[in-house]
């Protein structure tokens, strides 16, 4: 996921929070809205009740390799803030990788 395709400012979440659409599962929360600018764009966001920063960090480096051939960023009708749920550590990498793709591209789109 490249720099210009982040959602990196507190407004643009709290925003994005406030006006967007909800969708729930297992390990992530999403809201979205159809995009503002020309490019979709992503923000994630992990409470700090889940693990040290180091683990965070993981968490969101997975998520970005998760998201790198799924989406394309050009195409995709929506901006999304996805904020990671206390199951998100409890389940593998393949299981919250089909969790993802389910939620963004079948039942959001």
């Amino acid at each position: 996921m490249k720099k210009r395709n982040r959602i990196k400012k507190k407004e643009e979440f709290q925003e994005l929070i406030h006006q967007g659409k909800k969708k729930v599962n297992p390990s992530f929360v999403f809201y979205y809205q159809k995009k503002m600018e020309e490019q979709a764009r992503m923000g994630i966001s992990i409470p700090k009740k889940i693990g040290h920063a180091v683990q965070r960090n993981l968490y969101k480096r997975q998520i970005r390799m998760m998201l790198e051939g799924m989406i394309p960023f050009e195409n995709y009708p929506y901006d999304v803030v996805l904020i990671v749920r206390f199951a998100y550590p409890t389940k593998n990498f393949e299981e919250n990788q089909k969790l993802l793709e389910r939620t963004l591209i079948k039942d959001i789109i």
